[in-house]
C-alpha cells in the first residue's frame, strides 16, 4: 500500500540512465560515449609459495606487461562472499540419494564440516579482471581529421551499423589477444567474457544484494516478440 504522498508522485528516473553502459552485445560493452570495452577473466598466482628467483621473474614479467601497451588498462580485483547455500543443498540431496551407508555417513560428516566452516566466518571469493578499452577517436591508425570528427560526434557512435561495429570489435579484440598473450607468458590463464558473463558481471556489481536471490536468465534463451 502506498502512502498518500507516493500515490500521486511520478515514477523516478530509471537507474539505467545514470550508468555509462549503453548496451552489451557480441561479447563487447558499448558505452554511451561511443567507446567499447572487453573484459578478461584472469587466474591468480600464489606469489608467496614461489622461490625468490620465481618471484623476481614474475615481477620483471609484470613490469614488461605494463610497459607493453600504448593504451590504458583497468585491473579489477572483485571480492565477494562465497555463497555456499547451493553447494550445501547439493550435498544434502547426494546424502539422501546415496544407497551406500558408508558413503552416506561420509557425506553427512563432510556436510557438517562445511557448515561449521561457514559458521566460523565468511568465505571470500576473489576474481581478477582486466578491462581492455577501444576508443575510435584515439585510434592512431586513423587520420587526424577523422579522429577529431568522431570525437565531437561520440554520442552518435553507439548507433553504429553492423559493419562499423564489427570493424571496431575487431580492433578491440586485437588488443584483447595481445593482452592475453602477454598474460599467458606470465603463466596466467585467461578467458574473455562472453555476452552472458558480461551481463552477469555488471548485474552483480551494481546489484550485489539482489543478485544473491534473483538470478539472471540466460540471454540465449530470451525471445524478442516482433
Amino acid at each position: 500500500m502506498q502512502s498518500p504522498k507516493l500515490a500521486g508522485s511520478k515514477p523516478g528516473a530509471s537507474t539505467q540512465q545514470y550508468l555509462d553502459i549503453s548496451e552489451i552485445k557480441d561479447d563487447c560493452v558499448v558505452l554511451k560515449d561511443g567507446t567499447m570495452r572487453a573484459v578478461i577473466l584472469v587466474s591468480s598466482i600464489n606469489f608467496a609459495l614461489k622461490s625468490e628467483d620465481e618471484q623476481n621473474a614474475i615481477i620483471y614479467g609484470y613490469m614488461n606487461f605494463l610497459n607493453a601497451f600504448d593504451f590504458p588498462l583497468q585491473i579489477i580485483v572483485q571480492s565477494r562472499k562465497l555463497d555456499m547455500d547451493g553447494y550445501q543443498e547439493r550435498l544434502k540431496i547426494a546424502e539422501k540419494e546415496q544407497t551406500n551407508e558408508l558413503l552416506k555417513v561420509q557425506i553427512a560428516g563432510y556436510r557438517q564440516f562445511i557448515s561449521e566452516i561457514v559458521e566460523l566466518g565468511e568465505i571470500m571469493n576473489k576474481k581478477f579482471f582486466i578491462v581492455v578499452p577501444y576508443n575510435p577517436s584515439t585510434d592512431k591508425q586513423k587520420g587526424f581529421f577523422k579522429r577529431i570528427n568522431e570525437l565531437f560526434s561520440a554520442a552518435k557512435l553507439i548507433r553504429l551499423n553492423e559493419k562499423t561495429f564489427q570493424g571496431y570489435k575487431n580492433e578491440l579484440f586485437m588488443r584483447v589477444n595481445h593482452v592475453m598473450g602477454m598474460l599467458n607468458g606470465l603463466g596466467l590463464a585467461t578467458v574473455p567474457l562472453d555476452t552472458q558473463s558480461l551481463i552477469e558481471l555488471y548485474y552483480n556489481a551494481y546489484n550485489p544484494d539482489a543478485a544473491k536471490y534473483q538470478k539472471l536468465t540466460d540471454v540465449s534463451k530470451l525471445r524478442v516478440e516482433g
